[in-house]
Order: structure tokens, then sequence, then C-alpha cells
């Protein structure tokens, strides 16, 4: 059985291979606006509104607005204290890192 210093290393490994993975989707402008520290913040509070809004409760196939998710995310980071950011920009964060969920499934 792994020890929780094994585990939180894995998940901090997955999260630098997650942030790489979506940092390499973006065009040049956004990558020099987003840090890979704001990546993962950024990954972290999507994953948090996917849990709050309930969109991963059920069994079915659901339609993710990505426009939402942004929104969303801009709004509880700024609510937070983590920074002002544009929906616009964040909305490439949120296709680039459903894509990666997406081919983690396959």
């Amino acid at each position: 059985m792994a020890s929780i210093d094994d585990e939180l290393m894995l998940d901090a490994q997955e999260d630098a291979r997650e942030a790489e993975y979506i940092f390499n989707q973006l065009s040049s402008e956004l990558k020099e606006r987003f840090s890979t520290d704001e990546i993962i913040m950024l990954m972290n509070l999507i994953v948090d509104y996917y849990f709050e809004s309930g969109i991963l409760d059920g069994d079915d196939e659901v339609e993710i607005d990505l426009e939402q998710v942004a929104e969303a995310v801009c709004k509880k980071a700024k609510a937070g204290g983590s920074g002002t950011y544009d929906p616009a920009d964040v909305f490439f964060i949120v296709q680039a890192d459903l894509d990666y969920q997406e081919q983690s499934l396959d």
C-alpha cells in the first residue's frame, strides 16, 4: 500500500503532465500569459467546478458548456484571491483540460 507521501507525489506528477499538455495546446500569446502554476491552479478550479456543479453525478453523457465553466472558474479565482482572468483566455485551458481528460479515458 502506498503512503500518503507517495500518493501526493504521484498526484503532483500527474498534475505536471496535465499542465504541460495544456500549456502545449495554448497559442504563443496565451503561453506568455499563463505560468505552469497558474495552469495547475486553474485545473484545480475546473475540477472543483465539475464536482460542485453536480455535472459528474449522473451516469448519462453530459454536454459541458466550456464558456460557462471558464466564467465560473474566473469568478472563483478572483473570489479566492488567485487573480483576475479573462474567461475568453481561460476557455482554452478548460478546453485543453477536457481534451486531456478524454484522452486519459481511452
